[in-house]
């Protein structure tokens, strides 16, 4: 009979991977996990391995337990699993570094999930999760889906919109991040802040902020837009707003809004950090480089300080708090990807929208906000619009449809331009795009 939790994590030989597995080592008092299957694919065999071994040597210093199995059969690891966590990257950073570097040329931003860069990852990625998906029917139908892979709001609707799995929720750690930031601030604890988030997965937004249960929207605003508070600005996510745009918004705006209402800005930071330093992918691609050989150390077996560096840090605290309030049925409170279901007037109910929602055996269920603000209601529109196009390109191979979605995000905005990119990312990318090219030998 079974007595413990299995966990498959689908992309197990991300450099994340030890942040997941302490995550399910501290909260193991009420996650009885005793399964954890790392699955990656050939190519990812060695990093699988290295990460896989650290992986195992910090649940035997744990003392739990817990079996880590490592596997390129993925069909093993989905076999009765309870809950499947997926983390993958088509094409390896190398497809992400063509992500950033192609859009550039034209002078646009190159970045990972948003405009050129968000789009060509979605169309790489959404086929696979559709696959897995698809596994899941098979081999664990009543497992939950736990999203990670970039770009999380896309991938999430496109499960909802064209697979049978309903039980599926994507994650982020902006809001995450976010929430840390403003403890910080405060020089409170994390878990005396709450934010009510509405908007899409990158493109979320602060609605209001609580201390202990009681509003302080107000008092953030204006610490966050007080000129002297340099140690604030420092701490704030999107810190180098302008103080009269945050007074007059009343939001807290995630740092990927900056992509988009400080679009010259970040172009001209983008291009620079290119020239410099390299992409953020060719800074990430060495900085996993460091990770992997700490990695190899026989005598780690901890979670190495350097890891939250590479961008994805509350990673496991997002994660693993999801699980158990899953598991549990906690009925507390976080943001997530889910189906909106008229929790965000104007966004259509099977679509995916990032929400805090009171998390349920049975699932997320979204805290109805109505309308969001006039002044983002129609930038968050025009952004649920571009993943629609992008997600059915990506499903059906359509080639108009790519260049319909590029044309309609704010990054680009010109239909010639979103065609020569859109034509340039297709052959960079054919490797992992066949959906394009089984039905049409050239781009035209």
């Amino acid at each position: 009979m079974k007595t413990g939790l299995k966990i498959a994590t689908i992309g197990g030989g991300s450099s994340y991977t030890p942040e997941l597995i302490e995550g399910f080592i501290k909260r193991y008092d009420e996650l009885p996990v005793s399964e954890i299957w790392l699955v990656d694919i050939e190519e990812g065999k060695e990093k699988l391995e290295i990460v896989g071994n650290l992986a195992k040597r910090m649940v035997k210093k744990s003392g739990l337990p817990i079996d880590v199995h490592l596997t390129l059969d993925r069909k093993a690891a989905l076999e009765g699993a309870d809950f499947v966590t997926t983390q993958f990257r088509v094409g390896r950073m190398e497809a992400r570094i063509k992500d950033e570097k192609i859009p550039l040329k034209y002078g646009v931003i190159g970045q990972e999930t948003n405009g050129p860069g968000g789009l060509f990852k979605a169309l790489r990625t959404i086929p696979v999760i559709l696959d897995i998906c698809r596994e899941m029917e098979k081999y664990c139908p009543d497992a939950w889906l736990i999203n990670f892979t970039n770009p999380a709001g896309m991938v999430t609707e496109a499960v909802l919109r064209y697979s049978n799995i309903e039980k599926v929720v994507g994650l982020c750690n902006v809001p995450i991040g976010m929430e840390m930031a403003v403890a910080r601030m405060l020089n409170v604890d994390h878990s005396r802040i709450r934010i009510d988030f509405a908007g899409l997965n990158h493109m979320v937004f602060g609605l209001d902020v609580y201390l202990d249960g009681e509003s302080i929207m107000d008092k953030v605003i204006g610490m966050v837009t007080d000129p002297k508070n340099t140690e604030v600005v420092k701490n704030v996510p999107g810190a180098g707003w302008e103080p009269s745009f945050i007074k007059a918004l009343r939001l807290l705006p995630c740092p990927y809004h900056q992509y988009y209402l400080k679009t010259r800005e970040m172009t001209e930071k983008v291009l620079e950090e290119a020239k410099t330093y390299g992409t953020r992918g060719e800074v990430v691609q060495k900085l996993e480089e460091e990770l992997f050989e700490l990695y190899k150390d026989p005598n780690l077996d901890v979670k190495p300080p350097q890891l939250e560096k590479r961008g994805g840090a509350y990673y496991s605290e997002a994660a693993v708090r999801l699980i158990s309030s899953l598991y549990n049925d906690k009925k507390d409170i976080q943001p997530v990807n889910t189906r909106n279901n008229g929790a965000i007037a104007g966004i259509p109910a099977e679509s995916a929208v990032e929400i805090s929602c009171i998390i349920t055996k049975n699932g997320p269920k979204p805290i109805a906000v109505g309308d969001l603000p006039f002044p983002v209601r129609g930038l968050v529109q025009q952004i649920k619009s571009f993943e629609r196009a992008a997600i059915e390109a990506a499903v059906t191979g359509n080639y108009d449809m790519a260049v319909l979605a590029l044309t309609i995000n704010p990054l680009v905005a010109s239909d010639t331009l979103a065609k020569k990119i859109v034509d340039e990312m297709l052959e960079a990318h054919k490797k992992y795009l066949p959906q394009f090219f089984n039905k049409r030998q050239s781009v035209q």
